[in-house]
């Protein structure tokens, strides 16, 4: 009995301490691990963030880019940060759940490394053709595919990045092999297809959309299901029957696992208050860029999400044989 006791009573004393410590936490800036290079889409709605968290906070939210392996590096310095608060990482489609996949030995597990905080934003998909291909639309595209796909090439940031992702599910939709050309990011990819290096492209709308409106690229089909306000006369590939087709790019921020959940409760709080503020509303709706709402993001929902995008990538990627050592 004394020791079931002492036992209760250690256990209490440090229910005791955490709870103490979140109601003192922030105490000092947090950090922010942005696994991309500077520069880039996730980098600049990261920033963009980390700008409005920091006042919610009370602190300074600062942003440390760690680059590297499809933003690999970064999420495995995340999971092996102090469980306190102070340190956060910005997650995205690719490094929480094609990674897992694509990986013969990822660095992290994405479900068990992190405490989910919240989503900080959405962007739909564009499928995009070089100016000279004779489509305009879905099924036009869809009819010159089937007829001349062993010709054909599609471009991307690289193996497993958005736009990669992307282009396998339609192409897996449509039943296609097509050549793909990876290049060392997202600009070179859309210079490629604009000086028809390759056929088309599948790319979010905060990096394509200035591209497509001036009409150096040609939008064919939004990737969503809701089509995209910012091209109002592009039509989905939903509405030419193509169901499954629903593929958007999404970003979240985690905590290293552990992180207590008074901490974890305060972080959502302020990430979901950050995204209220109608100047970043604003700034990322010009963009493509929607936020979710209050009610929906919570830390559970961003749970969920992750083991669903694992579940519905990987047969394409393992079909694909897409593997990296």
């Amino acid at each position: 009995m004394k020791i079931a006791a002492i036992a209760a009573g250690a256990l209490f004393a440090l229910a005791a301490t955490s709870s103490a410590c979140a109601q003192a936490w922030p105490e000092k800036p947090v950090t922010l691990i942005m696994p991309f290079p500077a520069g880039g889409p996730s980098d600049a709605l990261g920033r963009a963030v980390a700008a409005k968290l920091g006042p919610r906070l009370g602190v300074s939210v600062v942003v440390e880019n760690v680059g590297g392996a499809g933003g690999s590096i970064g999420m495995q310095k995340l999971a092996r940060a102090a469980a306190d608060g102070y340190t956060i990482g910005f997650g995205t489609i690719g490094t929480h759940a094609a990674n897992m996949i694509m990986y013969r030995k990822p660095l992290y597990d994405a479900r068990k490394d992190f405490e989910p905080l919240g989503q900080v934003g959405s962007a739909p998909l564009l499928l995009l053709v070089r100016q000279s291909l004779p489509v305009n639309d879905f099924p036009q595209f869809a009819d010159y595919l089937q007829a001349h796909k062993a010709t054909m090439s599609y471009g991307s940031a690289g193996v497993g990045s958005i736009a990669h992702l992307a282009c396998l599910l339609l192409l897996s939709d449509m039943k296609a092999e097509v050549m793909h050309v990876p290049y060392k990011g997202v600009a070179p990819a859309m210079t490629g297809l604009m000086g028809g290096e390759t056929d088309f492209m599948c790319d979010q709308t905060t990096t394509s959309l200035a591209q497509a409106a001036s009409g150096r690229v040609r939008a064919v089909a939004v990737l969503t299901r809701e089509p995209f306000p910012g091209l109002p006369k592009v039509a989905t590939a939903q509405s030419s029957g193509r169901t499954a087709i629903d593929f958007r790019s999404w970003n979240a921020l985690f905590a290293p696992r552990g992180t207590p959940p008074a901490i974890v409760d305060k972080l959502n709080a302020a990430i979901n208050d950050a995204l209220a503020d109608p100047a970043l509303v604003k700034q990322m709706r010009d963009v493509g860029v929607e936020f979710p709402a209050r009610a929906d993001n919570t830390p559970g929902r961003l749970a969920r999400l992750v083991d669903s995008e694992i579940s519905r990538l990987r047969p394409i990627l393992e079909a694909k044989n897409v593997y990296i050592d």
